[in-house]
């Protein structure tokens, strides 16, 4: 019968013209299934799956997926293409190259939001604008004054376009902001962490939704300087594209925020190298890229998850390099600062 069917198929192309492709075909157990997990685990993989949600926290889990991919016409970003030719190292973590940027080592939280498109830009636009001061200057760009306020970046918590949140920074600027409850910056977030996940330090995550705040142009009464004195804009936004020219990317400037294909066995991450091998799609999902290494003989790339730190691997993962796995080398965004 499988021969029969192949048969068919390939006198279908010959009578058509057309080449059909296959898709490799993965199973699906469900989304936060039990089963899933044990399947992962069974199959010796590159890594390991747990338990990071509850099983009641499927519709807040799709609420967080909230990238959003423009269409090929609507690219409205320069593309940075080609190698500069340079001696790259086998495993880059900027953590050790600028260890001045704690940013760099913090896992933001985006909370029962689909606000990822904006927490994936703001946190490397707050690495980047350290890096490229020597450490000067060390402000957090507020997650909240981007997705309150750029209303053509997308629908705020119901998703945003990452490529348009970086030319807002360069078009109108946006003022610093820290995580919820950190009364740091003009404007801190202002949307409750919670625990997704079966064990963690907060609150549990209710049924509750999270509206979209609405845009202040004000900073917070405690904050000495006017929210127009305190915009930060970039100076360049732009894409990059190819395997050595997001390294190089990586390596001179800093994290990048990249956009990529979330199927439920992701949910799942907990250690290793992660590459897709069961489970539907759910969405899109942004984070920052940060560097790149090899790990039992398998290249990947180093990111930095906006779910807090009880997610994941302490709140980062990695994801297999090379292959546009997922789709995360093909859509990666980013911007210099004019204020170095």
């Amino acid at each position: 019968m499988w021969c029969q069917w192949l048969s068919t198929l390939a006198v279908l192309s010959l009578c058509t013209g057309h080449i059909l492709k296959f898709e490799p075909s993965f199973p699906d157990f469900g989304i936060l299934s039990d089963a899933e997990i044990d399947h992962v685990n069974s199959l010796g993989t590159t890594w390991k799956a747990g338990r990071n949600f509850d099983t009641s926290r499927v519709r807040g889990v799709m609420r967080m997926l909230g990238a959003r991919k423009l269409p090929e016409n609507l690219r409205i970003l320069p593309e940075k293409t080609g190698s500069m030719g340079l001696d790259l190292p086998e495993n880059f973590d900027p953590r050790t190259k600028w260890p001045m940027c704690k940013s760099l080592s913090e896992i933001r939280d985006q909370g029962d939001c689909g606000s990822c498109w904006a927490f994936g830009a703001v946190e490397a636009m707050t690495d980047r604008i350290c890096i490229h001061s020597q450490g000067a200057k060390t402000a957090h760009i507020s997650a909240e004054d981007l997705l309150s306020c750029c209303g053509e970046c997308g629908d705020g918590c119901d998703g945003g376009y990452p490529g348009l949140a970086w030319n807002y920074w360069q078009d109108k600027g946006l003022v610093t902001g820290g995580q919820y409850g950190s009364d740091e910056g003009c404007q801190p977030y202002r949307i409750q962490p919670c625990d997704h996940h079966v064990v963690g330090k907060l609150k549990p995550c209710t049924a509750f939704i999270s509206p979209t705040p609405a845009c202040v142009s004000q900073c917070q009464a405690s904050y000495n300087v006017s929210y127009l004195d305190d915009k930060h804009f970039g100076a360049t936004a732009y894409s990059v594209s190819g395997i050595e020219t997001i390294q190089e990317e990586l390596y001179t400037n800093g994290p990048i925020e990249v956009s990529y294909e979330v199927y439920s066995d992701f949910l799942g991450y907990k250690s290793g190298v992660y590459q897709h091998v069961s489970g539907s799609f759910l969405g899109l999902h942004a984070v920052k890229l940060l560097g790149w290494g090899v790990e039992d003989g398998t290249p990947y790339w180093l990111v930095a998850n906006s779910w807090n730190t009880d997610w994941g691997d302490d709140g980062y993962f990695k994801i297999l390099r090379g292959s546009n796995e997922c789709g995360i080398e093909g859509s990666c965004v980013t911007g210099l600062p004019s204020d170095q």
